[in-house]
């Protein structure tokens, strides 16, 4: 089907806005999750392997990863 140029885009076809769904949300917050259970995982790893630059990221993944699900679970994000 095709429209003018002078139409705009029907009502009906717009986009959903995700941002406000719960399903995004909880993904994402399931993604961090996972990403801190990596994160002890290579913490883990890496202090058995003596690889310093592995234990200073993964420590900053787990970090990041707490921080995320703090502000997740205090209404923040």
């Amino acid at each position: 089907m095709r429209y003018e140029a002078s139409e705009g885009v029907p009502p009906e076809t717009e986009l959903p806005v995700y941002a406000r769904s719960d399903g995004l949300h909880f993904m994402l917050n399931f993604t961090v999750a996972l990403a801190l259970l990596i994160g002890i995982a290579l913490w883990w790893l890496s202090r058995r392997g003596r690889v310093l630059w592995l234990q200073v990221w993964s420590i900053g993944l787990v970090g990041c990863s707490v921080a995320y699900l703090a502000a997740a679970v205090a209404g923040k994000i």
